[in-house]
Protein backbone atom coordinates (compact mmCIF):
# COMPACT_ATOMS: atom_id res chain seq x y z
CA UNK A 1 0.00 0.00 0.00
CA UNK A 2 1.68 3.37 -1.15
CA UNK A 3 2.16 6.24 1.38
CA UNK A 4 -0.89 8.46 1.47
CA UNK A 5 -0.31 11.57 -0.04
CA UNK A 6 -0.47 15.01 2.05
CA UNK A 7 -2.92 16.55 -0.30
CA UNK A 8 -5.96 14.96 -1.74
CA UNK A 9 -5.07 13.18 -5.74
CA UNK A 10 -6.86 15.43 -8.23
CA UNK A 11 -8.79 13.56 -10.34
CA UNK A 12 -9.37 15.49 -14.07
CA UNK A 13 -13.04 14.22 -15.47
CA UNK A 14 -12.60 14.46 -19.08
CA UNK A 15 -15.71 13.76 -21.68
CA UNK A 16 -13.71 11.87 -24.22
CA UNK A 17 -14.02 11.28 -27.98
CA UNK A 18 -13.33 9.57 -30.97
CA UNK A 19 -11.41 12.27 -32.13
CA UNK A 20 -7.65 11.47 -30.84
CA UNK A 21 -6.81 15.62 -30.43
CA UNK A 22 -9.40 15.72 -27.74
CA UNK A 23 -7.60 12.77 -25.70
CA UNK A 24 -4.01 14.72 -26.16
CA UNK A 25 -5.20 18.37 -25.54
CA UNK A 26 -6.99 16.91 -22.36
CA UNK A 27 -3.26 15.19 -21.47
CA UNK A 28 -1.20 18.06 -22.80
CA UNK A 29 -3.24 20.37 -20.05
CA UNK A 30 -2.72 18.22 -17.35
CA UNK A 31 1.35 18.10 -17.85
CA UNK A 32 0.64 21.96 -17.80
CA UNK A 33 -1.25 21.87 -14.19
CA UNK A 34 2.06 19.34 -13.02
CA UNK A 35 4.23 21.62 -13.95
CA UNK A 36 2.39 24.42 -11.84
CA UNK A 37 2.37 22.02 -9.13
CA UNK A 38 4.85 19.24 -9.14
CA UNK A 39 4.22 18.13 -5.70
CA UNK A 40 0.21 17.31 -6.70
CA UNK A 41 -0.82 13.83 -8.10
CA UNK A 42 -3.22 14.19 -10.84
CA UNK A 43 -4.77 11.21 -12.43
CA UNK A 44 -6.75 11.88 -15.62
CA UNK A 45 -10.26 9.82 -16.55
CA UNK A 46 -12.65 10.16 -18.93
CA UNK A 47 -16.71 9.67 -19.13
CA UNK A 48 -16.80 7.90 -22.61
CA UNK A 49 -14.59 6.65 -25.36
CA UNK A 50 -11.14 7.22 -23.89
CA UNK A 51 -9.76 5.09 -21.16
CA UNK A 52 -8.67 4.92 -18.57
CA UNK A 53 -12.68 5.12 -17.44
CA UNK A 54 -13.09 7.37 -14.44
CA UNK A 55 -14.28 4.45 -12.89
CA UNK A 56 -11.05 3.09 -13.66
CA UNK A 57 -9.38 5.51 -11.72
CA UNK A 58 -11.21 6.11 -8.85
CA UNK A 59 -11.12 2.11 -8.19
CA UNK A 60 -7.32 1.85 -8.86
CA UNK A 61 -6.97 4.73 -6.34
CA UNK A 62 -9.19 2.58 -3.74
CA UNK A 63 -6.84 -0.62 -4.22
CA UNK A 64 -3.94 1.59 -3.42
CA UNK A 65 -5.15 2.62 -0.21
CA UNK A 66 -6.20 6.21 -1.26
CA UNK A 67 -8.69 8.09 0.81
CA UNK A 68 -9.61 11.33 -0.19
CA UNK A 69 -10.13 12.54 -3.59
CA UNK A 70 -10.63 16.11 -5.58
CA UNK A 71 -12.55 15.34 -8.83
CA UNK A 72 -12.96 17.92 -11.19
CA UNK A 73 -14.80 18.40 -14.31
CA UNK A 74 -13.55 19.57 -17.57
CA UNK A 75 -16.39 21.48 -18.45
CA UNK A 76 -16.83 25.63 -18.81
CA UNK A 77 -20.49 25.54 -18.01
CA UNK A 78 -22.84 23.45 -15.47
CA UNK A 79 -24.93 21.57 -17.39
CA UNK A 80 -26.00 18.11 -18.18
CA UNK A 81 -22.81 16.67 -17.69
CA UNK A 82 -21.66 18.47 -14.48
CA UNK A 83 -25.54 17.95 -12.99
CA UNK A 84 -26.35 14.49 -13.89
CA UNK A 85 -23.51 12.08 -15.47
CA UNK A 86 -21.03 13.06 -13.51
CA UNK A 87 -22.52 12.77 -10.05
CA UNK A 88 -24.00 9.42 -11.17
CA UNK A 89 -20.52 8.29 -11.68
CA UNK A 90 -18.91 9.07 -8.83
CA UNK A 91 -21.99 7.89 -6.60
CA UNK A 92 -20.77 4.43 -8.45
CA UNK A 93 -17.40 4.87 -6.89
CA UNK A 94 -15.68 3.21 -4.12
CA UNK A 95 -17.42 3.92 -0.78
CA UNK A 96 -13.93 3.94 0.75
CA UNK A 97 -12.81 6.95 -1.20
CA UNK A 98 -14.02 10.35 0.14
CA UNK A 99 -14.76 12.65 -3.22
CA UNK A 100 -15.33 16.19 -2.81
CA UNK A 101 -16.27 17.80 -6.99
CA UNK A 102 -15.07 20.49 -7.34
CA UNK A 103 -16.90 23.35 -9.42
CA UNK A 104 -17.05 23.51 -13.51
CA UNK A 105 -14.41 26.11 -14.49
CA UNK A 106 -16.19 28.78 -16.03
CA UNK A 107 -16.79 31.63 -15.60
CA UNK A 108 -13.70 32.97 -14.79
CA UNK A 109 -11.19 35.83 -15.56
CA UNK A 110 -8.92 33.61 -15.97
CA UNK A 111 -10.89 31.90 -18.98
CA UNK A 112 -11.20 35.15 -20.81
CA UNK A 113 -7.49 35.54 -20.89
CA UNK A 114 -6.79 32.69 -22.08
CA UNK A 115 -9.60 33.19 -24.66
CA UNK A 116 -7.08 36.86 -25.32
CA UNK A 117 -4.39 34.99 -25.86
CA UNK A 118 -5.72 32.64 -28.19
CA UNK A 119 -6.76 35.72 -30.57
CA UNK A 120 -3.12 37.36 -30.24
CA UNK A 121 -1.37 34.18 -31.14
CA UNK A 122 -3.81 34.45 -33.82
CA UNK A 123 -2.78 37.42 -34.98
CA UNK A 124 -4.47 40.25 -33.18
CA UNK A 125 -3.24 42.60 -30.93
CA UNK A 126 -4.58 45.14 -27.87
CA UNK A 127 -4.38 48.07 -30.76
CA UNK A 128 -7.38 45.77 -32.62
CA UNK A 129 -9.71 45.53 -30.02
CA UNK A 130 -11.51 48.65 -30.79
CA UNK A 131 -12.25 47.97 -34.51
CA UNK A 132 -12.70 44.50 -34.20
CA UNK A 133 -15.72 42.26 -33.05
CA UNK A 134 -15.65 38.91 -31.47
CA UNK A 135 -18.22 35.83 -31.71
CA UNK A 136 -17.66 33.80 -28.47
CA UNK A 137 -18.53 30.29 -30.27
CA UNK A 138 -19.25 27.68 -27.37
CA UNK A 139 -20.24 24.15 -27.68
CA UNK A 140 -23.99 25.06 -26.97
CA UNK A 141 -26.16 23.32 -24.79
CA UNK A 142 -29.81 22.68 -24.07
CA UNK A 143 -29.44 23.96 -20.44
CA UNK A 144 -30.44 27.49 -20.05
CA UNK A 145 -28.46 27.93 -16.93
CA UNK A 146 -25.55 27.42 -19.44
CA UNK A 147 -26.95 29.75 -22.34
CA UNK A 148 -27.16 32.25 -19.79
CA UNK A 149 -23.38 31.87 -18.54
CA UNK A 150 -22.27 32.68 -21.98
CA UNK A 151 -24.34 35.27 -22.59
CA UNK A 152 -23.20 37.04 -19.69
CA UNK A 153 -19.50 36.28 -20.79
CA UNK A 154 -19.83 38.05 -24.03
CA UNK A 155 -21.17 41.17 -22.15
CA UNK A 156 -18.84 41.57 -19.60
CA UNK A 157 -16.13 41.00 -22.34
CA UNK A 158 -17.46 43.49 -24.64
CA UNK A 159 -16.48 46.05 -21.63
CA UNK A 160 -12.67 45.17 -21.86
CA UNK A 161 -12.66 47.40 -25.38
CA UNK A 162 -13.80 45.44 -28.01
CA UNK A 163 -16.09 46.36 -30.80
CA UNK A 164 -18.79 44.34 -30.15
CA UNK A 165 -18.79 40.97 -29.01
CA UNK A 166 -21.58 38.27 -29.21
CA UNK A 167 -22.13 34.68 -28.16
CA UNK A 168 -22.69 31.64 -30.39
CA UNK A 169 -23.19 28.21 -30.12
CA UNK A 170 -22.07 24.92 -32.24
CA UNK A 171 -25.30 22.87 -31.08
CA UNK A 172 -28.79 23.29 -29.38
CA UNK A 173 -29.14 26.60 -28.99
CA UNK A 174 -28.76 29.55 -31.59
CA UNK A 175 -27.43 31.79 -32.94
CA UNK A 176 -24.53 29.69 -35.08
CA UNK A 177 -21.13 31.12 -35.78
CA UNK A 178 -21.65 32.37 -39.03
CA UNK A 179 -24.91 34.31 -38.32
CA UNK A 180 -22.87 35.70 -35.57
CA UNK A 181 -20.13 36.98 -37.83
CA UNK A 182 -22.42 38.42 -39.88
CA UNK A 183 -24.35 39.97 -37.23
CA UNK A 184 -21.27 41.30 -36.75
CA UNK A 185 -20.38 42.77 -40.22
CA UNK A 186 -23.34 44.11 -40.35
CA UNK A 187 -22.74 46.52 -36.78
CA UNK A 188 -19.58 47.91 -38.76
CA UNK A 189 -16.94 46.29 -37.21
CA UNK A 190 -13.75 46.46 -39.03
CA UNK A 191 -12.46 42.76 -38.52
CA UNK A 192 -14.31 40.02 -36.99
CA UNK A 193 -12.39 37.16 -34.45
CA UNK A 194 -13.98 33.82 -33.87
CA UNK A 195 -12.91 33.10 -29.84
CA UNK A 196 -13.70 29.35 -29.79
CA UNK A 197 -14.75 28.33 -25.54
CA UNK A 198 -14.10 25.44 -25.52
CA UNK A 199 -11.27 22.96 -24.07
CA UNK A 200 -10.22 20.81 -26.83
CA UNK A 201 -10.38 19.73 -30.44
CA UNK A 202 -13.35 17.97 -31.57
CA UNK A 203 -16.69 17.64 -33.81
CA UNK A 204 -18.20 20.31 -32.44
CA UNK A 205 -15.32 22.77 -32.37
CA UNK A 206 -14.71 21.75 -36.09
CA UNK A 207 -18.15 23.05 -36.55
CA UNK A 208 -17.15 26.19 -35.07
CA UNK A 209 -13.87 26.18 -37.68
CA UNK A 210 -16.32 25.58 -40.24
CA UNK A 211 -18.78 28.06 -39.31
CA UNK A 212 -15.85 31.24 -39.18
CA UNK A 213 -15.26 30.79 -42.55
CA UNK A 214 -16.30 34.52 -43.69
CA UNK A 215 -14.54 35.89 -40.04
CA UNK A 216 -10.51 37.47 -40.46
CA UNK A 217 -9.41 35.83 -37.62
CA UNK A 218 -10.17 32.06 -35.98
CA UNK A 219 -8.34 31.43 -32.74
CA UNK A 220 -7.42 27.88 -31.46
CA UNK A 221 -9.21 26.14 -28.67
CA UNK A 222 -8.06 26.74 -24.82
CA UNK A 223 -6.47 23.53 -24.78
CA UNK A 224 -3.33 23.58 -22.24
CA UNK A 225 -3.18 27.46 -21.98
CA UNK A 226 -1.31 28.48 -18.44
CA UNK A 227 -4.65 30.05 -17.40
CA UNK A 228 -6.86 26.71 -18.08
CA UNK A 229 -4.38 25.42 -15.46
CA UNK A 230 -4.55 28.06 -13.21
CA UNK A 231 -8.47 27.96 -13.29
CA UNK A 232 -8.22 24.23 -12.46
CA UNK A 233 -5.61 24.80 -9.72
CA UNK A 234 -7.95 27.23 -7.99
CA UNK A 235 -10.90 25.08 -8.11
CA UNK A 236 -9.49 22.08 -6.99
CA UNK A 237 -7.98 24.45 -3.82
CA UNK A 238 -11.60 25.54 -3.06
CA UNK A 239 -12.74 22.19 -3.48
CA UNK A 240 -10.80 20.53 -0.25
CA UNK A 241 -10.79 23.89 1.64
CA UNK A 242 -13.79 22.41 3.83
CA UNK A 243 -11.20 19.23 4.49
CA UNK A 244 -8.56 21.22 5.71
CA UNK A 245 -10.56 23.35 8.27
CA UNK A 246 -11.79 20.16 9.47
CA UNK A 247 -7.96 19.65 10.45
CA UNK A 248 -7.48 23.07 11.46
CA UNK A 249 -5.04 23.41 8.49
Amino acid sequence: MRHQPVHPVLVVIAHGSRDPRHAATVHALVRRLRSLRPGLRVETGFLDFNIPSVNGVLESLAAEGVQDVVTQPLLLTRAFHAKSDIPAVLRAAPARLRIRQAEVLGPSPLLTAALERRLYEAGLGPADKSSTGVVLASAGSSDPEAIAVIAEIAREWRHTGWCAVRPAFASASLPRTQDAVRELRALGCARVAVAPYVLAPGYLPDRIARGAAEADVLADVLGPAPEVARVLLERYDQARLPALAAVGA
